[in-house]
């Protein structure tokens, strides 16, 4: 049992930084549905428990140590190495995404310019990944459950305390500018690009757990934590629509209403997320091109890192309603991999071979 929350824990944290924590994802593709956003929550946890669990799964059947073996077992060669192209990329554009976060974070908590902000958080990520300070990450991965309770904490707080009027509330949320064109394909792009930032490591997690029975359990409760964890995060922002009209990061905003302390500790919380994400992140693309613990590799992690930092003068809530869009777009080239991967194995169940890798409990 304490292996199934093992793994639903590295499940949700992993996705945490790069979808849930600022808010802002959570605003874009659920609440500025209105009500209709709660359906949507419903499907992207079907979805989060059916997809996390498969791809562990899988990867504790190969034993996988890359994602790219998952890949060809789902998709052949071919069109395995175009899903492997968009994964790469996309953990540059999650990088990206980060950078200009930790702008936002540092804008709205501290006062300071969000350039400045960038700029510290990209020179971190690149010290981090030339001095290969391992430690270090895994420090900022303890502030993950902190995160978790604070954001749980923050969003019941929110739920509760709204007096406003439910169709006013509505309105408010449906005039918002949105992430998709409506909820149910706002639920299923959100999945699809949490999916594909993940899915590297959700592979790798898998290759660790040497029974299939516990990476299908562990897969599926991470599923369903993040379903739970989305909905609170939903519904605290749908109940003060009407307060977080313009704000970079909700969940920040939430806590400095509770309390400034709150709010700093949160802040604090966030940048050490999104500095883990960005670290993995940038970690795996430059990885994918270069051979780690080179001196090659420490040019290009600098190179890259700067670029990052370039791209991501473009704005945090701009970055969020066009780059993880597209790439939830085209990671339904992936999810439809999974899908097919999945009736391929009960196909082989039915028939009496080894393909039963897919049932939940």
């Amino acid at each position: 049992m304490k292996q199934y929350f093992q793994i639903a824990g590295a499940y949700m944290g992993l996705i945490v930084g790069a979808g849930f924590a600022s808010g802002q994802e959570v605003f874009q593709f659920f609440t500025s549905f209105g009500l209709y956003s709660l359906i949507g929550t419903a499907v992207a946890t079907v979805l989060f428990a059916f997809l996390g669990m498969q791809i562990i799964q899988l990867g504790s059947r190969l034993k996988t140590t890359s994602h790219k073996d998952v890949l060809r077992q789902m998709c052949g060669k071919y069109v395995g190495t175009g899903v492997d192209i968009l994964v790469t990329f996309f953990l540059f554009g999650v990088s990206v995404v980060m950078i200009a976060g930790s702008g936002s974070i540092f804008k709205q908590q501290f006062g300071i310019s969000p350039i400045i902000g960038s700029f510290i958080l990209t020179v971190l990520v690149i010290v981090t990944l030339s001095l290969n300070v391992k430690k270090v990450i895994s420090i900022i991965s303890m502030m993950t459950p902190l995160l978790l309770i604070m954001i749980l904490i923050i969003t019941g707080y929110s739920i509760f305390t709204s007096n406003a009027n439910m169709e006013e509330l509505d309105a408010i949320a449906s005039s918002q500018s949105s992430g998709a064109p409506n909820w149910l394909v706002g639920g299923m792009l959100y999945v699809s690009y949490n999916i594909v930032a993940g899915f590297s490591m959700l592979a790798v997690i898998g290759g660790t757990v040497k029974s299939e029975k516990v990476a299908r359990r562990g897969g599926f409760l991470g599923g369903l934590g993040l379903g739970l964890l989305l909905l609170l995060i939903n519904l605290g922002m749908f109940m003060h629509a009407d307060k977080i009209q313009g704000v970079d990061m909700p969940t920040l905003f939430f806590a400095n209403e509770l309390s400034p302390m709150v709010g700093f500790f949160m802040a604090l919380a966030l940048l050490g997320m999104i500095f883990n994400t960005a670290v993995g992140m940038l970690y795996a693309f430059t990885a994918r091109f270069i051979q780690p613990e080179t001196p090659r590799f420490k040019d290009s992690v600098l190179v890259i890192g700067l670029l990052a930092f370039g791209v991501s003068f473009i704005g945090f809530v701009e970055l969020v309603g066009s780059v993880y869009p597209i790439t939830g777009y085209l990671g339904f080239v992936l999810i439809l991999a999974i899908v097919l991967s999945w009736i391929s194995s009960r196909r082989k169940k039915d028939s009496g071979k080894d393909g039963n890798w897919t049932k939940v409990m």
